[in-house]
């Protein structure tokens, strides 16, 4: 059975992406295509507030990409040499706050120790920050993305728990991503099952992967039935 996966791979030194292995040990052929392209911005800006690290609490990050953009903020052997030295041990006296396991990870790679990963989503998170840090006038930084949603700080606000949010990175629409899903439709035909990773997945792909299978739509329903899967990305 083939599983269409509307996400980017995360391989490593450990093998394939997760998603690619955990469904292939089930008998599932898998395919990725990524949805998303990401612009890192205010990268500059960044880096100035890491370099004041007496001014905040500590760090939150909510996505894989919040931390790929402090690690390019870190860009230059200046900049990399003053986090090894200083900066991320003086961050590392502070709490840094993550969603979820993928980030935790990257977090880890710059040498931070991450709290609230297994939290799960940033309600969860919100709730976990809010019964360890009191009410302070030194904020938390957090460096996100665009289309982040309210709820974290809307909870913190609450609690009298200051932030400081920074938009490091914007999302738009995969270039190639109406080519790749054309592809993947005429070389192997209408998959069994399509799962989406995010909100912008949906409004990316929804309606073009509907289109391409439609005429197939009454054959697929009689052997099997389509699934279109919404699920958080966990591994």
């Amino acid at each position: 059975m083939k599983v269409l996966l509307l996400k980017e791979p995360k391989e490593n030194e450990n093998g394939p992406d997760p998603y690619i292995k955990e469904l292939g040990l089930h008998g599932l052929e898998a395919t990725l295509i990524p949805v998303l392209a990401f612009e890192f911005i205010s990268l500059q800006a960044l880096f100035e507030k890491l370099s004041r690290p007496e001014q905040y609490r500590g760090l939150i990050f909510t996505s894989p990409r919040a931390v790929e953009a402090l690690k390019l903020c870190l860009g230059n052997n200046c900049k990399e040499e003053a986090w090894k030295n200083f900066l991320g041990e003086k961050w590392n006296t502070k709490s840094v706050y993550v969603v979820g396991k993928a980030t935790a990870g990257l977090v880890g790679e710059i040498g931070l120790v991450p709290q609230g990963e297994n939290c799960g989503n940033a309600e969860k998170l919100a709730g976990y920050i809010c019964s360890r840090e009191p009410s302070s006038s030194l904020p938390l930084l957090f460096p996100c993305g665009a289309l982040k949603r309210e709820t974290l700080p809307t909870i913190l606000r609450e609690k009298g728990i200051v932030l400081e949010s920074l938009t490091v990175y914007q999302t738009s629409q995969q270039p190639n991503l109406h080519e790749s899903l054309r592809n993947y439709f005429s070389q192997q035909g209408v998959p069994a099952s399509v799962a989406f990773f995010s909100p912008s997945g949906v409004k990316y792909c929804l309606k073009q992967i509907l289109k391409l299978s439609g005429d197939l739509l009454p054959h697929i329903k009689a052997q099997q039935q389509l699934k279109l899967w919404l699920l958080r990305e966990s591994l």
